[in-house]
């Protein structure tokens, strides 16, 4: 049978992606478009927390490592929450402005939920690609730093980051998939 968390590696860099293409071809306000881009970021960090905890089920440091790469997703589902709370709560881009003032003056909730928290999730995803870079592949660890670096310089190539992700998690995914649904051993 296949599982969900198999199915994850392929499916969270898919809805990272389809964030990041409707935030490109739409405007950057409340509506429709910006509750779908958000509801797709929501999912696919939803869905990165199977792959942390797949990652991490290991001897050593790999379980530490997910536990704080899980804090870091969860950072990121909580800026999702709040971008999707935002949108629907303001009429105008001036609305957004002046509710994420508000969010701003939360104190901690920028570094946190904006910064650290993401960066947590990046670099734990990286140290646990290396740390499963047997089953991944060395290439793995190398496509998912660049694609962080790329979301970090700018959220338009937030579409480039999901492809590296991509290239970097799914040919794992699609193998686990693929022994469930043969019956060959793991």
């Amino acid at each position: 049978m296949v599982k969900v968390r198999d199915m994850a590696f392929v499916a969270a860099p898919l809805l990272l992606g389809g964030y990041g293409v409707v935030r490109l071809l739409t405007d950057q306000g409340p509506g429709v478009a910006w509750t779908v881009s958000h509801l797709l970021f929501l999912a696919g960090f939803v869905l990165f927390v199977p792959v942390l905890l797949t990652l991490g089920d290991r001897e050593g440091a790999a379980p530490v490592v997910a536990a704080i790469g899980l804090l870091g997703a969860t950072a990121a589902v909580a800026q999702a929450v709040i971008d999707i709370v935002v949108g629907a709560l303001a009429g105008d881009q001036a609305g957004m402005t002046a509710l994420y003032d508000q969010v701003e003056s939360v104190p901690g909730l920028l570094p946190g939920v904006y910064v650290v928290g993401p960066a947590l999730f990046y670099a734990c995803l990286i140290a646990l690609a290396l740390l499963n870079r047997r089953e991944l592949g060395w290439w793995s660890p190398v496509l998912l730093a660049i694609g962080a670096a790329l979301a970090v310089c700018s959220l338009d190539l937030i579409p480039l980051t999901a492809v590296c992700f991509l290239l970097a998690l799914g040919p794992y995914g699609v193998r686990r998939t693929d022994r469930r649904l043969t019956g060959a051993a793991p």
